[in-house]
């Protein structure tokens, strides 16, 4: 159901924040403003498990954020006491639109951003480095910094030398969907799923990064597969 002005509609997935003591859903604007860049119309999904149904229906592709961590226990593992946990209803809700998507809607572009590339490898059976600081080599260079990755199938990444990187986890097992670009220490910075017509997930911001094949294009290409 593209929007009236023919701009495909573009799901968010929003994070929660606590102001003044209350709960508000919300979202960096450089995402908004990236699908705008590239076609899209965006539009911030809230956390109502209720909705998914009609949220797959109508709309045309999806962008599952960044944010903090996951808690293991949903996906068979314990969680390690120093991360810092994502809010369970954004947790559940974002599994559970993963899920429908690959069973009802499996040809909906759909692009994982960090936190949102770590669910996509999760729910397709892979694992995480919980704590990258506890990985020899992995533990500087990772968090607000820039740097090379090392594009291995399909996407047109190249070798991008710019792309701005921010987390402290990463996916050590992709499961199901396929590593198509690493960090030069060997870090799984891109995966995909090959048998579906858009579905990449990629640890880096592309909405904060300035080089065009590892940023804006991949918004393009999200809204174009639509």
């Amino acid at each position: 159901m593209a929007a009236d002005n023919g701009r495909a509609l573009i799901g968010i997935s929003s994070d929660v924040l606590v102001c003044d003591g209350r709960q508000r859903v919300g979202s960096y604007p450089a995402y908004a403003a990236a699908v705008v860049a590239a076609g899209g119309a965006p539009v911030l999904l809230t956390h109502e498990l209720e909705s998914i149904a009609a949220v797959i229906d109508r709309l045309d592709g999806f962008v599952l954020t960044g944010g903090d961590d996951p808690a293991m226990e949903a996906f068979a593992a314990v969680t390690d006491s120093r991360v810092t946990l994502v809010d369970s209803k954004r947790q559940g809700f974002e599994v559970a639109l993963l899920r429908a998507l690959a069973e009802h809607k499996p040809d909906a572009p759909v692009l994982g951003v960090c936190l949102g590339m770590q669910m996509m490898a999760l729910t397709s059976g892979g694992t995480l480095d919980q704590y990258l600081p506890d990985t020899p080599g992995l533990a500087e260079g990772h968090w607000e910094r820039q740097h090379a990755i090392i594009g291995q199938d399909g996407w047109g990444f190249g070798d991008a030398t710019a792309v701005l990187s921010r987390h402290k986890q990463a996916v050590a097992d992709a499961g199901s969907m396929r590593v198509v670009a690493r960090a030069p220490d060997g870090l799984i910075e891109a995966v995909d799923d090959p048998a579906r017509h858009f579905c990449l997930g990629v640890q880096w911001h592309p909405e904060r990064t300035n080089d065009r094949a590892a940023g804006a294009a991949i918004f393009e290409a999200l809204v174009a597969a639509v």
